[in-house]
């Protein structure tokens, strides 16, 4: 009798994960034909909230983050602020001179003679708001891009560069390439420093940094973008622009977690690149790939 209920119940498991992945397929199959209709080279990975809900397309290549890597500096920042290096109360001085006029900055916006900023501001600008300068200002407080590389390399992450900072990347197309993930890799940093299971992160520090990114003002239209209002999406943007003579946009990034209704999440990275498509079209192709997962797991 036993033996029977357990085999009853090992095939009720079996059929079940079998019908979870064939679902699994139709919607990485609809996200694929999705993303065919465009002119663009789009990378897709996403995970869902059990075992097995994992959807990859061109998620192995290397894409242009643009200011995707600040996440990754505000996280070695915290770091440091975790080995007693740092301290979100100091003070960052960022001088005029160093609000250049052709950074997106609301730092510079906000105080165009320079400011003496706690690095928890320069840390809220420079994520939430992806400020150029307070980026650059974090890089110097590191010691340089080669410190964010270093400190993921050595955490494992290694389809991950960063060779240079904003103000060489917003004055040098060819030179974003230079700093580069794969859709993978951003998700495995995503769910590493989200469930922070190797305690990567003390848990004041945890808190702080998907606060930030709770609160991240750009990218309305992309992740978030057809969600219902009240969905809690903790995200970081990226974007190239559009070359003035190709037409071309290099990166139109997103990534980050997303709540469910019932409390579960979900982790998302899209990059788009080689995208001869305008940027209205390519940020609701991202809205539209966050909405199909999660219109999925929310029936699940």
């Amino acid at each position: 009798m036993y033996g029977k209920i357990t085999l009853l119940l090992v095939l009720l498991i079996s059929l079940t994960s079998n019908l979870r992945a064939q679902n699994d397929n139709q919607l990485g199959a609809a996200l694929e034909a999705l993303l065919n209709t465009k002119k663009a080279l789009i990378g897709v990975a996403i995970d869902g909230p059990k075992d097995g809900d994992s959807i990859r397309i061109n998620a192995d290549m290397h894409y242009p983050m643009q200011s995707i890597f600040k996440l990754h500096i505000a996280l070695t920042i915290l770091a440091e602020v975790d080995k007693g290096n740092l301290s979100l109360n100091q003070t960052v001085l960022i001088k005029k001179n160093e609000l250049l006029p052709g950074l997106w900055s609301p730092i510079r916006e906000d105080y165009p003679e320079g400011a003496s900023l706690s690095l928890a501001k320069v840390l809220e600008y420079t994520v939430a708001l992806s400020d150029n300068a307070g980026c650059d200002a974090l890089l110097r407080l590191l010691g340089g891009p080669e410190k964010i590389e270093n400190h993921f390399h050595n955490l494992g992450f290694t389809d991950f560069e960063v060779k240079i900072n904003e103000e060489e990347m917003q004055n040098n197309w060819d030179k974003q390439f230079l700093n580069w993930t794969t859709p993978t890799e951003s998700n495995r940093v995503l769910n590493a420093f989200f469930t922070n299971k190797q305690k990567l992160l003390s848990n004041d520090s945890h808190t702080f940094f998907w606060d930030v990114l709770k609160n991240t003002k750009t990218g309305k239209k992309r992740l978030r973008g057809l969600l219902p209002k009240e969905t809690i999406v903790a995200h970081k943007t990226g974007y190239s622009g559009v070359h003035k003579i190709t037409g071309v946009s290099a990166a139109v990034n997103n990534v980050g977690i997303v709540y469910l209704p019932n409390g579960d999440t979900f982790t998302i990275s899209v990059f788009i690149t080689n995208s001869t498509e305008d940027t209205a079209t390519n940020e609701r192709l991202i809205a539209e790939i966050c909405k199909a997962a999660w219109d999925y797991f929310n029936e699940s």
